[in-house]
């Protein structure tokens, strides 16, 4: 597989494969690479753009610019607009399917299908209060406190070195990002605006999560009109890692139903008949 890395703007995105395009987003001082099990399995049949938002990553961090959900949606649709995307699959890891859901309700014609991923329609959970969240950068600094996030974010069966990888990637997110990034998430309420959302939706959360537990997720899906609520077994808050098997063949089998593209659709309906 060839990857091809491009700058927009200050977020660095990273290319793969041909064919729809399905934009993957991270969470909260997670990156890309989050999205590393899903690469190889969709650029068969999709154009892969899996972003790295501003101020996460390798992407750049200027004190002059906002990190924020409304900020980082209007970083989305600038990578849109560059690469000459005009609708495409949206995913939205946590963080990113807050985004994610900002995006869909001001830009519903560039939203193909959505798939939220450990996500709310409000903040985070309790395990991620934003006042605990400020309070452990100010007390431990930035990278012990996003770390110990992960050592909660994982489930039973997550192996050691799963987790220092997760380490490893939240520990590039500096301090001035992460703290108005948290406080712009707790203040984001789509709630009352599920029912204008109405792109096929998947709904995926782990058996195992507690920082956006499966009552949010529930939330989400009894929300948004005609979605579709997934929980995948023996796994946290990031299914997608933890359980890639499992994940994506859930979403594989959620975009030969919901999108238009038809390699996709004959790999899925092959795989059922093996």
């Amino acid at each position: 597989m060839i990857e091809q890395t491009l700058e927009i703007g200050d977020t660095v995105v990273k290319l793969s494969g041909s064919g729809e395009p399905i934009v993957f987003v991270h969470g909260f001082t997670t990156t890309a690479e989050f999205w590393r099990e899903q690469t190889n399995a969709f650029s068969r049949s999709y154009k892969v753009i899996r972003i790295n938002l501003p101020g996460h990553g390798v992407s750049p961090r200027p004190d002059d610019r906002e990190y924020t959900i409304e900020a980082f949606a209007d970083d989305l649709l600038k990578v849109y607009r560059t690469l000459g995307i005009d609708t495409a699959v949206l995913v939205g890891l946590s963080m990113g399917g807050t985004v994610a859901q900002s995006f869909t309700l001001s830009y519903p014609e560039r939203v193909n299908a959505l798939v939220l991923v450990g996500a709310t329609p409000h903040g985070l959970g309790e395990d991620v209060n934003v006042n605990n969240v400020l309070r452990a950068i100010e007390e431990l600094g930035v990278v012990t406190a996003s770390q110990n996030v992960i050592e909660r974010s994982f489930g039973k069966a997550a192996g050691p070195e799963l987790l220092r990888f997760a380490k490893m990637e939240v520990s590039q997110t500096p301090a001035s990002v992460a703290r108005q990034a948290i406080v712009s998430l707790n203040a984001s309420d789509s709630r009352s605006r599920l029912g204008e959302i109405g792109v096929p939706t998947l709904v995926v959360v782990g058996d195992e999560d507690i920082i956006t537990p499966p009552s949010e997720s529930r939330a989400l899906a009894e929300g948004i009109p005609g979605s579709r609520l997934e929980i995948i077994a023996a796994a946290g808050h990031f299914p997608m890692l933890e359980q890639p098997g499992a994940f994506n063949r859930l979403l594989e089998e959620f975009l030969s139903q919901s999108t238009r593209n038809p390699s996709a659709a004959a790999l899925a309906d092959s795989r059922q008949t093996v």
